[in-house]
């Protein structure tokens, strides 16, 4: 796989004017990303679902993406559960996606879960 650009910029801040990606744009940026992230039905949501050995690991990991949230200011949604966690990003302030959540995701895979 090529190093993924995105995981180099920083998020921007999203308010009502932020134009959401259309499908195919998102199809485009989810491209970019490690194999695992899909792209929900309406295009509004992408989402991957992680496995860890264990608690400690999975809880590793979700303290790694709460400080690339903090520092982005951009928030997932998350389930968390022993030896897994999902993520799912979506830009709320819109409705649907922006490559704010795709800069994250690839923040998120250069973890190397």
């Amino acid at each position: 796989m090529v190093e993924n650009p995105l995981k180099n910029r920083r998020c921007v801040p999203c308010d009502g004017t932020t134009p959401v990606l259309t499908f195919a744009g998102a199809e485009q940026q989810i491209a970019l990303l490690a194999p695992g992230w899909a792209l929900n039905d309406d295009g509004t949501e992408i989402r991957k679902r992680f496995l860890f050995k264990d608690f400690y690991r999975t809880m590793a990991f979700v303290n790694s993406l709460a400080w690339i949230a903090h520092r982005e200011d951009h928030h997932p949604d998350l389930e968390v559960g022993y030896g897994r966690c999902v993520v799912r990003y979506s830009t709320h302030a819109i409705g649907g996606l922006s490559e704010n959540d795709f800069i994250c995701a690839a923040m998120i895979d250069a973890l190397n879960p």
